[in-house]
């Protein structure tokens, strides 16, 4: 026995009720015990269900998990992107789907237009289709994936093929917020043209098709400079370009690692 311990303490607590029938509290801890145990194994289900429908995805497409509805490509920023520039990728991949959204929404606003009666509504609604077709996939290719395998692998061709590519887009989004008649915008002379008919829907829907165009023209303009900077800071010259391409060849630029 311990010297510190109080021989004459009870064992019993004084807030244990002497009344309770004791078989009815080992009958509630039963009954805890059944529900963790429950709980548990609905976890395990639930985690063995994930499993296999990674095991699945893996066995039909390997790794490759991007677009989501048919994987050609694996896309995933928390894992390739270093954790201090994935803040920037995850933007620009954001500035991405607001394209993809744009070029939907500007080719239902040249629907109306062609509706209202414009006379260049065919030729417009038939650019919109084929900015979905063309600008949608290329844009994702050409530019955004490129600064992704740039940040991931910090070689410096991925990043001069982005200042092309992706100057040629700023470009592209000015003409589209311009929105001259025929060419397949529903920018802002387009836009004022329906609100002045007036034509209200495709003047709405044009609207929102100009604001995505310029919300997505400024903000890759802004992380543009701010690439630009990152890629001089880093020593990247079209000489470290031209080396990693004689050393890798151009087949390394199209995979992983």
């Amino acid at each position: 026995m311990s010297y510190n311990e109080n021989p004459f303490a009870s064992s019993h607590s004084l807030d244990t009720n002497p009344f309770e029938d004791p078989s009815s509290i080992q009958q509630a801890d039963h009954a805890a015990k059944l529900e963790q145990i429950k709980q548990r194994e609905l976890d395990l289900e639930r985690r063995e269900r994930e499993l296999a429908q990674k095991t699945d995805h893996v066995r039909r497409h390997g790794r490759n998990n991007w677009p989501p509805f048919f994987p050609l490509i694996f896309h995933s920023i928390s894992e390739e992107i270093p954790q201090a520039s994935q803040p920037l990728i995850t933007r620009l991949y954001q500035l991405w789907l607001v394209l993809a959204a744009t070029l939907v929404v500007n080719m239902v606003a040249c629907i109306f237009i062609l509706i209202s009666g414009s006379s260049n509504g065919g030729s417009d609604l038939g650019s919109s289709i084929g900015y979905i077709v063309l600008i949608m996939p290329l844009s994702f290719l050409l530019w955004y994936r490129p600064i992704y395998n740039g940040y991931m692998k910090e070689q410096a061709l991925y990043y001069y093929l982005y200042f092309f590519f992706g100057g040629f887009h700023l470009l592209f989004s000015l003409y589209m917020i311009i929105g001259i008649p025929s060419t397949g915008s529903a920018g802002l002379i387009q836009t004022i043209q329906a609100f002045s008919k007036p034509s209200l829907p495709s003047a709405i829907i044009g609207t929102v098709a100009t604001v995505g165009w310029v919300v997505q023209g400024v903000g890759l303009a802004y992380y543009y400079r701010q690439i630009w900077a990152h890629h001089k800071a880093a020593g990247h010259s079209v000489e470290k370009a031209k080396t990693e391409l004689a050393s890798h060849g151009a087949k390394a630029y199209f995979t992983r690692g």
